[in-house]
């Protein structure tokens, strides 16, 4: 949790809280991809991106 803190705290620094819907849809994708790794929904997936 640290690093979502620092992360946080490095985008208000920095003026660049423009980046944090850009950071949060990456870690959307990115989780849905893990979750459907193994499930039957997996060929259709890839196939969006």
């Amino acid at each position: 949790m640290s690093f979502l803190s620092e992360l946080l705290s490095f985008l208000k620094r920095r003026k660049k809280l423009w980046l944090l819907p850009l950071v949060l849809l990456m870690v959307l994708i990115g989780g849905l991809l893990i979750l459907a790794q193994g499930s039957v929904l997996a060929p259709f997936i890839y196939t969006i991106f």
